[in-house]
């Protein structure tokens, strides 16, 4: 049997007008600025004007992930448009795809069959242009930062000492490390230098933890770009950068509306890494999405241990929001590979690969309902090959948590294969909740890295390199170590090591070194190999892509 790709399935849905999608919404023709006939702006005024209560908020995260996959992105998506036909009124609340995974390996971030964001072309391209507003902002500070050197370094920056880089939308391993300023005196000052991609940039960061354009101007002015030549920190405030670039993001700022297949209203915005940033879209889209909602849906990336803890402990901090239930995704044929299974024998029954597998699911089940004190369901994205008797075991070891289990074909299905998915949600945000964070602002830099490699990875312990330990002197001195810590490692595993599957214990995470991101508001813990520019793969997604006469695009996933 022959099925419709995810790009395929897209074009022959019918979309409803953004202004119908609008006003389902209940958003007022005054905050609505169109881009193109699908797809909107809103002004980030409703927030307030509007004296409606907060809907409940609901968070989508999962298990570890491996190539065989998880869905989401896919579930998110579903969930919502189930909840819509179970009657409910409902908003989603996603990240922005960045063009580097579309070109690369990862594929498209719209959601997949028929659970998905449309126009899904426009959503994984271009879109509203929001991460090349992020990126003219983040290469203005540098140029500003540059030029304040080239006339006459006023400030006394040590140019060994800049930590700010450009960025690109894409992958480009060529930029990862680079010289420039070459050429004469005329040219600049020569140094060394380096891009990432500009979901790593600390705009990123900035601008979807930002509450209003006077927030975003505040965390615009912290940002830490360099150091004096005692050691003093330089920020974009003393490089009189901050107007300009919030010039630049004052539109991107606002959340942009789309619709799913079945034209539930759908804000998409913003979107840092889960491995290296704090994985969440922005707290605007999401609070707008509980303020036009009774329930907001959304999702935090790659597994929990990197998303819903970012999204917790950071995203939820800053922005007082308390989630009222968590989802949890995982797959029968991704449990069997954390089991030890190879992706080639994943359609073959196998339950001591699964029961081999399960304490990863499990692991992070228990952190959501142990750690943070959340409501939980598991919602297991069904295969055709998975068995009766591998869905049981599942069933029977989330039990001993008090935690039940729904399956979902919202893939196959849409809205209708995440019904079921849907009352149990409903279900578990009637459930009162104590919701805690995993360590208190009041630790030093030191515990809270501690606390997170004990409480949510399940580690024995840290280790922190001679360069950790000194940066984390170092900015303890200057006040910085009162903030949460976002952590950058693999998604791979709960440890520091890709290939430590399932749910290992008795590891050591490393901590190799420590950076502020004091407009974003969180100290980043570098571990493993963690890069903040990717590259390409041997075959890129890029060489599928394709479009025809019409302009209809072809190959995105």
């Amino acid at each position: 049997m022959a099925y419709l790709t995810d790009i395929e399935i897209a074009q022959a849905n019918e979309m409803q007008p953004i202004t119908e999608v609008a006003k389902s919404a209940g958003v007022d023709e005054k905050y609505l600025e169109q881009y193109g006939k699908y797809k909107a702006k809103i002004d980030y005024k409703l927030l307030d004007d509007s004296d409606r209560a907060d809907g409940k908020l609901i968070l989508v995260t999962a298990i570890t992930p491996t190539p065989a996959g998880e869905g989401k992105t896919t579930t998110t998506i579903g969930l919502a448009d189930g909840l819509k036909r179970i009657g409910k009124n409902v908003m989603v609340a996603l990240r922005e795809p960045s063009l580097g995974p579309v070109f690369g390996v990862k594929g498209g971030a719209a959601g997949g069959g028929y659970a998905q964001v449309v126009p899904m072309e426009d959503i994984n391209l271009h879109f509203t242009g929001d991460f090349h507003a992020i990126g003219a902002a983040n290469n203005l500070l540098a140029a500003m930062l540059d030029n304040h050197i080239h006339q006459g370094n006023k400030l006394g920056i040590d140019t060994r000492k800049i930590t700010w880089k450009r960025c690109v939308d894409m992958n480009d391993r060529q930029l990862r490390f680079v010289v420039d300023g070459l050429g004469g005196k005329a040219n600049g000052v020569p140094r060394e230098d380096g891009f990432d991609i500009t979901v790593a940039s600390e705009i990123m960061a900035v601008f979807c933890l930002a509450s209003s354009i006077t927030d975003l101007k505040a965390r615009l002015s912290r940002i830490v770009v360099a150091y004096t030549y005692d050691d003093k920190p330089v920020t974009a405030g003393d490089l009189n950068a901050v107007g300009a670039m919030a010039a630049l993001l004052k539109d991107a700022l606002k959340p942009n509306l789309v619709q799913t297949l079945e034209h539930t209203p759908a804000f998409v915005h913003g979107g840092p890494f889960a491995n290296i940033a704090h994985g969440c879209n922005s707290v605007i889209a999401t609070k707008m999405a509980m303020k036009l909602g009774d329930y907001a849906v959304t999702e935090a990336g790659f597994g929990a241990d990197l998303g819903a803890e970012k999204f917790l402990d950071i995203k939820c901090r800053y922005a007082g929001l308390n989630p009222s239930a968590v989802v949890m995704v995982a797959t029968v044929r991704a449990l069997k590979m954390h089991g030890g299974l190879a992706k080639t024998e994943l359609g073959n029954e196998d339950l001591g690969a699964l029961e081999k597998g399960i304490p990863n699911l499990l692991r992070h089940v228990s952190n959501i309902v142990n750690v943070y004190k959340l409501p939980c369901v598991v919602a297991v994205n069904r295969f055709p090959t998975d068995t009766d008797a591998e869905i049981a075991l599942v069933i029977e070891k989330c039990k001993t948590l008090g935690v039940n289990v729904v399956l979902s074909t919202v893939w196959a299905d849409g809205g209708k294969g995440g019904e079921e998915l849907a009352k149990e949600v409903v279900r578990l945000c009637e459930e009162k909740n104590d919701f805690s964070f995993s360590y208190d602002l009041d630790c030093t830099i030191e515990e809270k890295i501690e606390k997170i490699v004990k409480r949510v990875y399940g580690g024995e312990g840290v280790a922190f390199t001679p360069a950790a330990k000194k940066e984390i002197a170092r900015l303890t001195a200057l006040g910085y170590d009162k903030i949460p810590v976002c952590m950058a490692k693999t998604q791979y595993s709960f440890s520091d090591n890709p290939s430590l599957l399932g749910a290992p214990d008795g590891f050591t995470v490393t901590v190799r070194n420590v950076k502020v991101s004091a407009g974003a508001g969180f100290i980043v813990a570098l571990t493993g190999e963690i890069m903040t520019m990717p590259g390409l793969p041997k075959v890129p997604a890029a060489e599928r892509i394709d479009v025809d006469e019409s302009g209809k695009i072809s190959g995105l996933f």
